[in-house]
This record gives structure tokens, sequence and C-alpha cells, in this order.
């Protein structure tokens, strides 16, 4: 196991979308779309503090965030603005929810890719969604 040593400006705040349902929320600060693992350190845990080895392969999504609390009441819109990030792209998980973003890294033989939320005001700056484990991905 890892523990947290390094400060909290150099970490990612991340909200962990396992594909059973569960949610996770913590500082990452090795993610890499070309392991398969990283470190997250739940959101209250002290420097010092051993983190958890979260496997890729049992997540639908890693939503890198501006703050823990976000908006429940907050509608996400699906965006009408031209992409800022390559090609407009919906992804639906099996789960019923659906993102809409725009990726220029959409590959599906890899493990993932990150996407942008196509409406400026969300609460996620970018998403790592796990291929294997979405529904459908399709450019829009």
């Amino acid at each position: 196991m890892t523990t947290r040593s390094e400060s909290l400006d150099q970490a990612n705040k991340a909200v962990v979308a396992f594909v059973d349902g569960r949610r996770l929320k913590g500082y990452v600060y090795n993610f890499s779309a070309l392991k398969s693992f990283f470190t997250l350190f739940p959101k209250d845990s002290p420097p010092g503090q051993e983190g958890k080895n979260v496997e890729m392969k049992d997540l639908k999504a890693v939503f890198f965030v501006r703050d823990f609390a976000g908006n429940s009441e907050y509608q996400e819109t699906s965006g009408t603005e031209p992409p800022k990030h390559g090609r407009r792209i919906e992804v639906a998980f099996r789960d019923g929810e659906k993102l809409h973003g725009s990726t220029d890294a959409y590959n599906p033989k890899k493990m993932g890719f990150f996407m942008f939320p196509a409406d400026p005001k969300s609460n996620n700056i970018r998403i790592f969604v796990v291929n294997k484990n979405a529904l459908k991905i399709q450019f829009v």
C-alpha cells in the first residue's frame, strides 16, 4: 500500500464509480490511463494514512471533480456549443447513466479514455471512462 504524504495541491479530487454502484470520494496522485490500478486516498484521510488500490476492471468511470460536494439538484446539459476538445461523444452505462462530452482520445482497443463534459458548469473537470464497462459509446 501507498501512504499519503504528498500535499493536497498535487492531488486530483476524484469520485470513483464502480460497476456495482458504489462510489468512493478521495484523492488520486498516481492515475494513469495505461495502468490497471491506481491508489485512492479517502477524502478525510490524514497524511500518512494508507490508500486503497482500485482496479480499473471494477470501474465504470473516474470523475475528476472541482469539489466533493457537487450539486445533486443540478441537471447537466448535453451541450450545444462546439467541443473544446476533439469530437462530441455520448457514453451510456448499464445502470442507465449517460454522459455527454467530447474526447480526442477514444480508442476501443485501449482500457479507456478521457472525456470532457459538454456542460461548462459541470462539477466534473474530466472523466476517465473504462471502455469494457460501458454499454454504448458513440460519436454524436
